[in-house]
């Protein structure tokens, strides 16, 4: 049951010979989430072996274009393989134009539904859930409407353990209360106090939910850590260093103080930065820096693949 993050681009406004511009497949379970579409997304997906067909949703934070000029093209590829599945874009309300020109201009070959969802909260929202995920959408703080995203598994059920239902006796309805989360309590003849059958010692959870967060493009905001508290991994934009701290408030930026802060307080365990400013050809300072606030940190460069594991019990 695979958590796994492709990078494909880490640049931001200007790309460069090492960098593409924003873009992320992330597999859960074999479902395939792209996170924003820059330019040269596909060339991306081709390196990383990641099917243009199996893509069934694609966020999008904003409409600038480094994280949507790949779009048109991936729609258009798409439509060249004979995609028939429906296709979810998750987007701000001011990207329902930017579709509508695509596929009165260019959506000849595109014979697939696009289920288009705006985004227009101004808190977490679930936008798409299955049995076994669920995927939030929330605002960030940019020049324009922008939307960071949280991917996480549900709860599975409790696994009853084999030796248990022998020693207890469970019958059917005792095994789905405990299956559910819940102690079993039993009458007792002769007395008015009930047995009590502990979940802790008849059933276990078979392994914690894994969740990713992104927040690419953002300046700081103070509900930003609540709202990603305890995600496994965190994608937190950090487009300037430190000494760039004005250029980052004036363009609605975060630097790798900001990014890693908010690591710390949300309490998350990993922390991934990228969206790299193109004056910095080498990246030891971001490093150092987000590092000094929050050592679990790391960069992330094109062609990355993080997995998170499974853990449980």
């Amino acid at each position: 049951m695979n958590f796994t993050l492709n990078v494909l681009g880490t640049a931001s406004a200007l790309p460069t010979t090492e960098r593409y511009p924003s873009a992320q497949v992330l597999d859960v379970r074999g479902r395939l989430f792209m996170i924003d579409c820059g330019e040269g997304a596909q060339i991306q997906m081709r390196r990383a072996g990641i099917s243009f067909l199996k893509v069934e949703h694609i966020c999008l934070s904003h409409i600038h274009g480094d994280h949507i000029f790949g779009i048109f093209g991936l729609l258009s590829t798409m439509g060249m393989l004979g995609r028939s599945s429906v296709l979810n874009i998750y987007a701000p309300l001011d990207f329902e134009p930017v579709l509508h020109f695509f596929l009165e201009h260019f959506g000849e070959g595109v014979r697939f539904e696009i289920n288009f969802v705006p985004l227009t909260m101004k808190s977490p929202e679930t936008v798409y859930e299955n049995k076994s995920a669920e995927l939030l959408a929330f605002p960030l703080n940019h020049r324009v409407p922008t939307f960071g995203f949280i991917i996480r598994e549900k709860r599975p059920q409790y696994n009853v353990r084999k030796e248990a239902v022998s020693e207890y006796g469970l019958t059917l309805a005792e095994i789905g209360a405990l299956k559910q989360g819940k102690d079993v309590c039993r009458p007792q003849s002769g007395t008015d106090e009930p047995l009590v059958i502990k979940l802790s010692d008849a059933a276990y959870m078979p392994y914690e939910p894994r969740s990713y967060a992104y927040c690419s493009d953002t300046a700081p905001f103070p509900e930003l850590a609540d709202w990603v508290r305890g995600v496994d991994l965190l994608y937190h934009e950090a487009t300037f260093p430190f000494h760039m701290s004005e250029m980052a408030e004036k363009t609605f930026h975060s630097t790798t103080l900001q990014a890693a802060q908010t690591a710390l307080e949300a309490g998350v365990g990993r922390l991934l930065i990228g969206h790299y400013s193109s004056r910095f050809p080498s990246l030891d300072i971001f490093l150092d820096e987000v590092r000094s606030v929050f050592p679990n940190s790391e960069l992330t460069h094109d062609g990355d693949v993080f997995e998170i594991p499974l853990s449980g019990k």
